[in-house]
């Protein structure tokens, strides 16, 4: 009897161990990139405003080598949101073998629009090179490998009628490092792909005098990627940079994939928008972050849940 009686009141107490919910945490990995970009602060200030929008979910920052890195993992579900360059997305969502993507990652869905990055390409000022023509023969980084940054040192060195044979060395190096071997005097130039106020520029610029190498604008034309457009980095971004540059500006997205709860997606779309304060104060590059621009030259559809946002506040119908 006692032996029956335990049996009924352990069933019992499964029963209702079952019948009581469990919420299952939510995980939110937000892909960034290098710790001295700009993608790295921005997505620790995301994770701070999604913590807040969603208490019951656990965002975390992840750092990587950026766009191309980014998507890829997004693809394999390896992470909910990340921050790609628009040329990287769109080559990635098409599948374009010769930016490196075999096959369409079909996976991927548009959050917004963020800010531009600006292609800096800097030289050593001791190193001879005066504008974008004497790059030629020199030590150059042109980013880390498989990155969107090098994505756009090729395309653009293609324009100008360059090859990577052309330099005396050429390096494939992330933003920190590149800016080490300029300041021990291993690089001549380096190109970042980057908002404006990149901390590593900073750096570089305050330790030694560097020039910023305008590129031509028929340099622009011949790159025939609506991704690409003129862009100005502002006199006194950096110091001694007492002109404006005259470059390539490539928007930045923010990205997410199918198989992310519409629910999920619009709290992280509608949180962001109401606390673009906390984005500015993780860095400048998130002034340029606007409803007015966030659906504008999509490389991919956008996400149900960020569309829901997007028609509540009447921008999209």
């Amino acid at each position: 009897m006692k032996s029956l009686l335990r049996k009924t009141l352990a069933t019992s107490a499964v029963a209702l161990c079952l019948s009581i919910p469990v919420n299952a945490t939510e995980f939110i990995n937000i892909l960034t990139g290098g710790t001295s970009g700009i993608y790295y602060p921005l997505g620790v200030s995301l994770s701070q405003i999604y913590g807040k929008a969603m208490p019951d979910a656990k965002a975390t920052v992840q750092a990587t080598k950026a766009s191309i890195e980014n998507l890829n993992l997004l693809q394999a579900g390896r992470g909910e949101v990340g921050i790609s360059l628009g040329d990287s997305f769109s080559d990635a969502y098409k599948g374009d073998p010769e930016a490196g993507f075999k096959a369409p990652l079909n996976k991927l869905r548009t959050i917004t629009a963020l800010y531009p990055n600006y292609i800096h390409f800097v030289a050593a000022a001791d190193s001879g090179i005066k504008s974008f023509a004497d790059i030629k023969g020199k030590r150059i980084s042109v980013g880390a490998p498989k990155s969107g940054t090098q994505l756009n040192s090729s395309k653009i060195l293609a324009a100008a009628g360059i090859k990577y044979e052309d330099f005396a060395k050429v390096e494939y190096l992330s933003y920190a490092e590149s800016v080490e071997l300029m300041k021990n005097r291993q690089l001549d130039v380096t190109l970042l792909s980057s908002g404006a106020g990149v901390a590593a520029l900073r750096d570089l610029a305050t330790s030694q005098h560097v020039v910023f190498l305008d590129i031509p604008a028929d340099i622009v034309k011949k790159i025939n990627d609506p991704a690409y457009q003129e862009g100005i980095i502002p006199a006194n971004t950096y110091e001694g940079q007492t002109a404006d540059v005259h470059t390539i500006a490539v928007q930045n997205f923010l990205v997410t994939r199918a198989g992310v709860p519409t629910e999920t997606v619009y709290k992280m779309t509608k949180s962001m928008f109401e606390n673009l304060d906390q984005m500015v104060a993780a860095h400048a590059a998130a002034k340029k972050i606007s409803l007015q621009n966030a659906i504008k030259s999509l490389p991919a559809p956008l996400h149900p849940g960020a569309a829901q946002y997007y028609k509540e506040v009447g921008i999209l119908k």
